[in-house]
């Protein structure tokens, strides 16, 4: 018995994605605001709720089988201000000021780099591996920038005169690792879900449970592991993978 063709979605339906997309521009304009106006906190929640919804569009473009070229070129366009200019502006206006010129170029360096990852993400994303990032995804880098202006506020006051320095070195950190080839893992894969679907939802619950009892504490650690997981992986076990798939020379053919 043939099968029914598939009806193409509603006219209406394909606004969707784009509108979540919209929202998470938004979203950003709203931080910009908030970090001229020196409402850091705000800017960081702002930059946080982009990400949730830059998450969201892909999702729904999927769901209603609405994906287009559009939609893809204007992500990244909307990516670029949320999680590129946003972050750089918040960053400068709090800390990177101190610096003058200096601090002026890092955070110009930021939005450079979050605009190359993102024109390399949209050329090699149909023939790269699925499983990873190359390179920390901007949407990673805006939410550390964000989550380590509240991490702060649990450090000592004796911390206070080292802020601008270490906020020199992060920005520095994660503009290379936007334009390295580090590889990060892209959570897009189920396969380790489907295999160990229980071990995944209790970690997930863990995890959520920790993060909801004390997100400003836990949220910067979270993501400070997730990038150093990027280059443990890269620079120590992806080379012991390889070595080990390639063949001994020192055995003998017969």
């Amino acid at each position: 018995m043939e099968t029914p063709p598939r009806k193409p979605p509603a006219r209406g339906v394909y606004i969707l994605p784009n509108l979540v997309t919209t929202a998470s521009l938004f979203c950003g304009f709203l931080g910009i605001l908030w970090s001229i106006n020196g409402q850091y906190e705000q800017t960081a929640l702002a930059i946080l709720v982009s990400c949730v919804l830059d998450g969201l569009d892909g999702k729904v473009a999927r769901l209603t089988n609405t994906s287009s070229d559009f939609g893809v070129q204007y992500d990244s366009l909307a990516d670029l201000v949320a999680f590129g200019v946003t972050p750089a502006i918040m960053v400068y206006q709090w800390e990177l000021r101190h610096f003058g010129h200096l601090g002026l170029m890092a955070a110009f360096l930021l939005v450079a780099c979050g605009a190359l990852r993102l024109a390399r993400f949209n050329v090699l994303t149909k023939i790269t591996n699925k499983k990873f990032f190359l390179g920390l995804p901007i949407p990673a880098q805006a939410c550390t920038v964000a989550t380590f202006y509240m991490f702060t506020q649990f450090l000592p006051e004796s911390f206070t005169s080292l802020m601008p320095k270490a906020c020199l070195i992060l920005v520095y950190v994660l503009s290379f690792l936007m334009v390295s080839r580090v590889r990060y893992a892209s959570f897009k894969e189920y396969g380790l879900i489907k295999a160990h679907p229980f071990s995944i939802m209790v970690t997930a619950i863990l995890l959520f449970v920790m993060v909801a009892s004390q997100p400003k504490l836990l949220g910067f650690i979270i993501f400070a592991g997730y990038i150093i997981s990027g280059v443990i992986y890269t620079y120590f076990i992806l080379p012991r993978r390889t070595a080990a798939a390639l063949p001994d020379p020192t055995e003998e053919t017969p």
